[in-house]
């Protein structure tokens, strides 16, 4: 059986974010069983009719990331309570179709969610807010095992994320992400 490919999509566009180290240290770990890219979305402009056609350069190229993956890993923080607003712009410029007579490239695309916080109570509040948004996009949201992990600056070795305890459950969501996805590739 082929590797499946992974498109990895942090919802911060900071340098330093956690949730990129989390995605960085999640494609180390999948290297021998997925292909995992990140997509990067730092010049997808802010979403307005205006200029949805012709598509943007930066947009057409994340949706042809995102048609090319097998599935979609996000990796979310939680700014007040909800996920970032760069995440939601990016998924109202995915949601809408490259031409009139056709389906958007989130349609029946398998996704997971995870997440990385420095607060006890990482992000769960707004990962459940985020799949809300993707069962909406009609994507094919792999709900359980979820992983937020917490206490971020506890985890940080310099410059690298040190997951400890978290690895083990970051390691059964890409176990049972590579078969969700898998099971609808055929």
């Amino acid at each position: 059986m082929r590797k499946i490919k992974i498109l990895g999509i942090v919802g911060s566009l900071r340098k330093d974010s956690l949730n990129l180290k989390l995605a960085l240290a999640t494609k180390e770990m999948l290297k021998d069983r997925a292909e995992f890219e990140l997509l990067d979305y730092s010049d997808v402009p802010l979403f307005n009719e205006d200029i949805e056609f012709p598509v943007p350069e930066p947009v057409k190229r994340a949706r042809e990331a995102v048609k090319a993956a097998d599935g979609v890993w996000f990796f979310t923080p939680e700014y007040n309570h909800s996920y970032p607003g760069v995440l939601k712009n990016l998924t109202d410029w995915l949601s809408r179709p490259a031409e009139d007579d056709e389906r958007p490239v989130t349609w029946k695309k398998p996704a997971v969610v995870s997440g990385i916080s420095p607060s006890f109570a990482g992000t769960a509040v707004a990962q459940d807010l985020l799949i809300m948004l993707l069962n909406f996009l009609n994507m094919e949201v792999m709900n359980m095992p979820r992983v937020t992990v917490p206490n971020a600056f506890q985890l940080l070795d310099g410059d690298r994320l040190n997951l400890g305890g978290s690895l083990k459950f970051i390691e059964e969501q890409a176990s049972n992400f590579i078969e969700f996805v898998q099971k609808r590739i055929g």
